[in-house]
């Protein structure tokens, strides 16, 4: 039997990793893994420099090995849009999976669909990591609009997701599906030899913030936990914050110059490529996302790759994949109960608990299973 052809739309390499070129690419290996053909078209320019709040789009990590990706569109061109859409028409593959996370690439994506639809053989589906962006902006509604009409089918990451996205297309096939384990990131090394590598002392506990710093994130609110009475008498606990600022830094030294919290941070505020993500989960005991409101976070999946517990605010879908009490806590985006958490699980030693409930729990997130599901949903009409 012929393999099934599928091409995937979104950020990949030579963007930077991130957390959608790191799915997109780990999604096309698990598809070639199923036997299929997979290419990934992604950006010759993703955002202009003026909307980019890093200090990069692209990476300075090697290509990915085994990966056909072609670099075809730029986001504001509409002429890279009409060349990428006759290009994935002329192909003629069986499945197009476009990532769909901003308003912004409704304008490319949702002309690029229209053009691969003139085949009549693709079936599109739309991976759609928010409908309702974080960040609201005039003409968000529209250009969703002008996107999703073009799709045959929806996965959503998380059920909040699913619920805005039947708002938008109530009677086209759409289907949750746990976001699986990021599980290219290497093994998990001893404690002493990740800190090693972060040049940290071995002998201090640490909880984790990871990912790009955005004030629907929640930063601060973590910051002001440290400062709470419970965690302030933990010396020993050390909070280290693993990611680039996508938005001003200033406010966030201000807190930590006003609430003296110097000497209980670790702050690595750069980009951190793909090679040392291990290095930070494996120093860690356990991982904090303090986030305002969500979605969902591929941040979870990491955590679980590396076996890591959690603590989660209960806003969007971040609750639905940290049962409270066997593989972490779930608490309000509040500084005490954060604080309240971090506490209890150092004192109560949970660790080992929870670490044995991972193992088991994990089993449910699988790219094979995720790679099935999508062929289903594309079979439905």
């Amino acid at each position: 039997m012929a393999a099934r052809r599928v091409i995937i739309v979104g950020p990949s390499y030579p963007l930077r990793g991130g957390g959608m070129a790191t799915f997109n690419e780990r999604l096309a290996y698990a598809f070639q893994e199923a036997g299929d053909e997979v290419e990934i078209v992604t950006f010759s320019l993703q955002y202009p420099s003026f909307l980019f709040p890093g200090k990069s789009q692209y990476s300075e990590e090697p290509a990915p090995e085994g990966l056909r990706i072609k670099v075809l569109l730029n986001s504001v061109n509409p002429v890279s849009w009409w060349r990428t859409g006759n290009y994935i028409y002329k192909q003629q593959p069986d499945l197009v999976i476009f990532r769909y996370w901003l308003p912004f690439m409704g304008p490319a994506f949702g002309t690029i669909a229209r053009l691969i639809r003139r085949n009549r053989h693709s079936r599109i589906l739309a991976i759609t990591d928010n409908v309702v962006p974080h960040e609201k902006r005039p003409g968000d509604v529209p250009l969703t609009k002008y996107f999703l009409s073009a799709c045959h089918g929806f996965i959503t990451l998380s059920r909040a997701v699913l619920q805005d996205l039947k708002k938008f297309e109530p009677h086209k096939p759409s289907l949750y599906l746990p976001h699986p384990l990021y599980d290219n990131f290497g093994a998990a090394e001893p404690k002493a030899v990740a800190c090693a590598a972060l040049n940290l002392d071995p002998s201090y506990n640490y909880i984790l913030f990871f990912g790009f710093i955005r004030a629907y994130k929640g930063l601060d609110l973590l910051l002001q936990a440290m400062a709470e009475p419970a965690l302030r008498q933990r010396p020993d606990i050390k909070l280290i914050v693993a990611g680039e600022f996508y938005e001003e830094d200033a406010p966030y030294q201000q807190l930590i110059a006003d609430l003296h919290l110097q000497d209980r941070l670790v702050l690595h505020t750069d980009f951190i490529p793909n090679a040392a993500v291990r290095h930070y989960f494996s120093a860690a005991d356990l991982v904090v996302q303090p986030y305002r409101h969500a979605t969902q976070s591929g941040v979870t999946q990491v955590a679980y790759h590396f076996d890591k517990p959690m603590v989660v605010t209960n806003v969007g879908g971040l609750a639905e994949l940290v049962p409270d009490g066997e593989v972490g806590y779930v608490v309000a985006p509040d500084p005490k109960e954060i604080a309240a958490a971090v506490t209890r699980f150092y004192t109560w030693n949970q660790g080992e608990t929870f670490n044995q409930n991972i193992q088991t729990y994990k089993k449910k997130f699988s790219w094979d299973y995720f790679v099935k599901a999508v062929w289903e949903l594309a079979g439905k009409r």
